[in-house]
């Protein structure tokens, strides 16, 4: 049996689209790079590659103009708010927490609890373009994410298992912040 060699012009537009694709996905992830660029450089609340990775994760993501990477970022919001009170829940559940901690677990709780409301109406504002509503609600999610930490740190020896889950909540906050103000003021 003979095997065929596959004509040019097959050869020619597999490697035709094969580029178009390369070239179609660097372009598109040319938007939330440069997004997280400038995000980074006007905060020190973004890390790039943090940015980068987490507006990346999402299935829209690579088709989205900056007005989805804000959507984009609020639903990443909400996501991990929600995670977290999930988590905390389980934690929680444990026995062997001593006062202290289990207090600041039960206050991280009613926190997250309340952010998860509260995320949902900074989508509600932003969907309504009430930029600065919005971006109340976000910035009240990011004060929960640090309240919840700082009780931790406020007791002796105390080490908080949920400081990872509030750095990543303050910071997808922030980043949900600065993209809907490049929105806000056109340069997005």
């Amino acid at each position: 049996m003979k095997l065929k060699s596959p004509s040019s012009s097959t050869t020619i537009i597999f490697i035709f689209s094969i580029s178009i694709t390369i070239h179609l996905s660097s372009s598109e992830s040319l938007l939330i790079n440069s997004t997280c660029k400038a995000m980074a450089a006007d905060s020190p609340n973004i890390k790039y590659g943090f940015c980068a990775t987490s507006l990346q994760a999402a299935p829209a993501s690579s088709c989205a103009s900056t007005r989805g990477l804000a959507t984009i970022a609020i639903r990443a919001l909400r996501y991990n708010v929600t995670d977290t009170r999930c988590f905390i829940k389980q934690l929680l559940r444990r026995r062997g927490w001593e006062p202290y901690a289990k207090q600041c677990l039960g206050d991280c709780f009613d926190l997250y609890s309340d952010a998860i409301p509260t995320v949902r109406q900074a989508m509600k504002y932003y969907n309504e373009r009430r930029f600065d509503d919005a971006n109340v609600q976000l910035s009240s999610v990011m004060d929960a994410a640090t309240t919840c930490e700082d009780g931790f740190a406020d007791g002796d020896g105390v080490v908080s298992p949920l400081t990872k889950r509030n750095a990543d909540a303050f910071q997808i906050g922030a980043m949900a912040l600065s993209v809907v103000g490049m929105i806000r003021t056109g340069s997005g």
